[in-house]
């Protein structure tokens, strides 16, 4: 069948069921994570495909990794090459509107379109196994004696970990500026370089090192969060004398350029994967906190967040 009569025929059958003609053609979305694989925003992401699919509002989804400068690499990409197309997401959160600050990228999170937060996560801090400190107190007392012989691993340059990390070094009576903060461009990266020993602590998502910290190869010493996480037997900062707490968001934004319809066609696919199965065991799995927000309030929670962040960072001696 020639392709013009093809299209023709497709026309006729979504007139005569009442269909517009996107229902009966395949759908593909498709997904950019602004990081490399292992870490927080690629396990969001792919978590997020698989719920797509789950709840039946896509045939498939593709997902492409484009890493480096807090997702600022990937998000320059995918404003420039997504523009006015419906069918595309792009990871991010709390560490790319640290990243915007820090390193002030030409492309700004501004050029896309903000679709809707999806969790809410707090950071853990860990030391190898082997390693000769066995508590955050210990690790203070160092940091104390010699700032720049702590090397803290996490994720790119004004990531939730780094934040925390200059925030700790300020509640403790040292300066922040003098902090030795060696940035990875995933949770990967930063993950081979705790188990090998080349920083002296870590942080990221309790997700991204349960597995390590559960057989013993990473030590758990302290949260980010206000109180215990459930489940989870590691004492906050708080406890320990050290007042910080601070979390971490992750959420989805669309296109540049997409159609008022379209950003809502599009937010309400996501809103429906968030109640799919697949999600809910993508939540206990992840030890993810469910936070969904969307529409005019997720773009005013970004907008409030990136000014508190801000001047969460100036206060920390960051910037």
């Amino acid at each position: 069948m020639r392709r013009d009569t093809f299209l023709k025929s497709l026309g006729l059958l979504a007139a005569s069921s009442g269909l517009p003609l996107s229902a009966l053609a395949a759908s593909n979305i498709k997904m950019m994570i602004p990081a490399n694989p292992g870490g927080g925003w690629d396990a969001t992401g792919r978590a997020l495909g698989k719920a797509l699919q789950d709840a039946k509002v896509t045939d498939s989804v593709t997902f492409e990794n484009k890493g480096g400068a807090a997702g600022a690499l990937g998000l320059a990409q995918f404003v420039n090459s997504s523009k006015g197309d419906p069918n595309a997401l792009m990871v991010m959160g709390a560490v790319m509107l640290g990243g915007i600050i820090t390193g002030k990228p030409p492309v700004s999170i501004t050029a896309a379109t903000p679709l809707a937060r999806l969790t809410s996560e707090y950071n853990v801090f860990v030391l190898p196994g082997d390693s000769p400190f066995k508590t955050m107190a210990d690790v203070i007392a160092q940091l104390k004696k010699d700032p720049g012989s702590v090397k803290w691993g996490g994720g790119s340059r004004g990531s939730t970990e780094h934040i925390a990390a200059a925030m700790i070094a300020r509640a403790v009576g040292v300066d922040p500026a003098k902090i030795n903060y060696v940035a990875f461009r995933g949770g990967g990266e930063a993950t081979a370089a705790i188990l090998g020993g080349n920083v002296t602590i870590g942080g990221s998502g309790y997700s991204e090192f349960s597995q390590y910290i559960e057989t013993g190869k990473m030590k758990a010493v302290g949260v980010t969060s206000g109180a215990r996480l459930k489940g989870i037997n590691v004492p906050t900062l708080k406890e320990q004398g050290i007042n910080v707490e601070i979390g971490n968001w992750r959420g989805v934004y669309g296109a540049p350029g997409i159609t008022p319809a379209q950003r809502k066609e599009l937010t309400d696919k996501v809103i429906k994967a968030t109640q799919s199965a697949a999600w809910k065991e993508a939540l206990e799995k992840n030890a993810w906190t469910p936070a969904v927000l969307s529409g005019d309030a997720f773009e005013k929670f970004v907008d409030d967040d990136f000014a508190a962040l801000r001047a969460t960072m100036v206060k920390a001696g960051m910037i």
